[in-house]
């Protein structure tokens, strides 16, 4: 499935624009930091043949890259509304985001109706123990990931094999994961790199380690049918995931119509990337 390109005008400038399928029925997609729409191939591939997918680069990602800031949250999930309006009628939308977009997806959801709202491994706050910096914790927390923006590689098949060794990938390697690694990388022989900007991903990670009031106020806000998908394992492959089982918990204790669903065997990155997780996101997208 070829995704088709189309520019979205938002505030100092037009965001790209992907959708997958021709279907008349719309979900609209966010993805996670450092990421781009291509986060989201692999669900789309396991649409039914009545839906279609709509997929952003977030400004400062992918080919939205040069779409100025500021950044942080709430200017995405204007954006996000932006990209919802262009397509009609919002309330008929399914609304999903992943990692960081579904932190983005839950405050574009706090005032607008949307058929239904899906947080896949994100969207529920993360607050910082005391006395820790916010910076020093996304830098841990998101390890290579960010460490490859500040970096440059003598090719893009390099670039691809950086991803390869990556804790989350190894072992779990296909064709989806490598088309979005490639469609990051921009730059001639010798100087390839990611083309998310670093400062759009420090300002936005430091808006969601901080800002977890207006997170939380945003979820009570919400009143489209709210479900949650979480990731077993973490970011690094590891064994706890980003949003633990006692987080999930207390949110669904908070908020009695927010569904929980944990996606067994995968982790925070191939829950959307690996087939057979991609293919029950897809269904639970569209159920």
């Amino acid at each position: 499935m070829s995704p088709v390109f189309s520019d979205v005008d938002v505030p100092g400038g037009r965001l790209r624009v992907a959708r997958f399928g021709a279907g008349p029925r719309l979900i609209v997609a966010v993805h996670g930091i450092t990421a781009s729409l291509m986060a989201w191939n692999a669900v789309a591939r396991r649409l039914p043949a009545e839906w279609s997918l709509v997929a952003m680069d977030l400004r400062g990602r992918g080919h939205s890259a040069d779409l100025p800031g500021p950044y942080g949250l709430p200017r995405h999930a204007e954006d996000v509304r932006l990209v919802t309006r262009s397509l009609g009628a919002e309330s008929d939308i399914v609304l999903t985001g992943h990692s960081m977009g579904a932190y983005v997806a839950a405050l574009a959801a706090a005032d607008h109706d949307y058929a239904r709202v899906v947080l896949v491994d994100g969207g529920l706050p993360l607050p910082l123990p005391p006395g820790v910096d916010p910076d020093a914790a996304l830098t841990a927390a998101l390890g290579p990931a960010l460490a490859r923006l500040g970096r440059t590689f003598p090719s893009t098949d390099a670039y691809v094999d950086f991803f390869k060794a990556h804790p989350a990938f190894v072992g779990e390697w296909n064709d989806r994961m490598e088309d979005y690694v490639r469609y990051d990388a921009v730059g001639p022989e010798g100087a390839v790199r990611s083309r998310a900007r670093e400062e759009a991903v420090l300002q936005d990670g430091r808006w969601l380690r901080v800002e977890v009031e207006a997170i939380g106020a945003a979820l009570h806000a919400v009143k489209s049918p709210l479900s949650l998908l979480r990731a077993p394992r973490g970011l690094l492959d590891q064994p706890v995931g980003m949003i633990p089982a006692e987080l999930a918990a207390e949110w669904t204790g908070r908020l009695p119509g927010l569904r929980d669903e944990l996606v067994d065997d995968c982790n925070h990155y191939t829950i959307l990337l690996k087939d057979r997780c991609a293919a029950l996101v897809a269904d639970r997208l569209t159920r």
